[in-house]
């Protein structure tokens, strides 16, 4: 067991109100939500990582929520309030990262959004167009736009797509630089005196009904009156009984490329597949209904079978005769579940958790962690 000096047990250790587990986007919102109400707080963020090591860090950057065939979809599972509250939450919190963080510190860019359909994909094309008016009245009242879906197949063109027979429009899409957005979420929670301890893998904890003990796997032993779980992919490990599994995904980035035609964010196979630009670079993810099993993993990595398939759309469709080259290839872990509601839940008068982002950690994680901070704000 490591042993620490008084001043360090004094800093870091000593007279914790509030522990949080996890610094991705709802952690760390959680922590500044909670500063800002209540500045003489101690608040310690543990993160297993050197930086955060689930999919905050690690995302393509997308401002969206939802594409026409994604919120059809949700709709066979989930009822309609349930569906179009969840947009409404997710444009919510992607203009409070924007008030919170401001524009030009997380590199935000309106260019749009586009899903595209295949050959194949003439259903499923038919019934989302014929969905659009339906979609576009729900979104309204959201979005405050009077038309956020809409057919661009005079686009396929100018974008130089192939095996693309029809473009839906989102005009209300934009992206994000997540490197810059987690750089400042980090500095400002500092700034507000939130301490960050990286490198400290949590392993368990114990609630006495006093206090909450967490263990790491260098078992050091760290103690708090509140303990916030926000691990998210990571859910699972510190909390087996709940609905969240960890979904691993998959992307890869280009060097840059001369005169890249391609501006914004694309989806498509029901946001199954997914690429933007950064720059003059070309980011491409996805792949995991390829294999959901193999990618229901806590196992950073990547397989031959999605980066062979990336590969393979990246030439045929995506960058048709197009000389490019990848540069980097890399995966994240999120948190899903049979439900793409967030499990925010009081496990006990002392022990919360804020996990299953479901994928739009980006959009939603800001309202995520001001909720957090909400509920264990009305313990204290």
């Amino acid at each position: 067991m490591k042993s620490f000096s008084y001043w360090e047990r004094e800093i870091y250790f000593d007279k914790i109100d509030v522990i949080i587990i996890g610094s991705g986007i709802v952690g760390l919102n959680a922590a500044l939500n909670l500063k800002q109400r209540e500045p003489k707080l101690k608040i310690v963020v543990l993160e297993r990582g050197l930086f955060p090591d689930g999919a905050s860090n690690r995302n393509a950057g997308f401002a969206c929520f939802g594409s026409p065939s994604e919120l059809l979809e949700d709709l066979k599972t989930h009822t309609e309030d349930e569906v179009f509250n969840l947009v409404d939450k997710r444009w919510e919190g992607l203009l409070k990262l924007r008030e919170n963080l401001g524009d030009k510190n997380i590199g935000y860019e309106p260019l749009g959004g586009y899903e595209l359909f295949n050959p194949n994909d003439e259903a499923l094309y038919e019934d989302c167009y014929y969905q659009l008016g339906y979609l576009n009245k729900q979104l309204s009242p959201i979005i405050g736009a009077f038309t956020t879906f809409k057919n661009v197949d005079n686009k396929i063109k100018k974008f130089g797509f192939n095996h693309t027979n029809h473009l839906i429009e989102n005009v209300a899409e934009g992206q994000i630089n997540t490197g810059k957005m987690m750089q400042t979420l980090v500095n400002k929670v500092m700034k507000l005196g939130v301490i960050i301890l990286n490198n400290f893998s949590v392993i368990t904890f114990n609630d006495d009904g006093n206090s909450v003990e967490v263990q790491s796997d260098d078992e050091i032993n760290i103690s708090a009156k509140k303990l916030l779980i926000a691990t998210d992919g990571y859910a699972k490990q510190l909390l087996p009984e709940l609905n969240v599994n960890p979904a691993r995904a998959q992307v890869l980035i280009t060097k840059p490329i001369e005169n890249l035609k391609i501006k914004g964010s694309y989806h498509f196979d029901k946001g199954y597949y997914y690429f933007r630009n950064v720059g003059n670079r070309l980011l491409f993810g996805g792949g995991r209904n390829l294999n959901f099993k193999e990618e229901e993993t806590f196992e950073m990595g990547l397989t031959d079978r999605i980066q062979d398939q990336l590969d393979l759309l990246l030439k045929e469709t995506i960058l048709p005769n197009i000389l490019y080259e990848v540069d980097m290839r890399w995966s994240g872990i999120m948190g899903v579940g049979d439900k793409k509601t967030t499990l925010l839940r009081s496990l006990s008068e002392n022990v919360f958790c804020a996990v299953r982002s479901g994928g739009m950690g980006v959009a939603i994680g800001s309202l995520t962690g001001i909720d957090a901070a909400t509920m264990v704000l009305q313990s204290i």
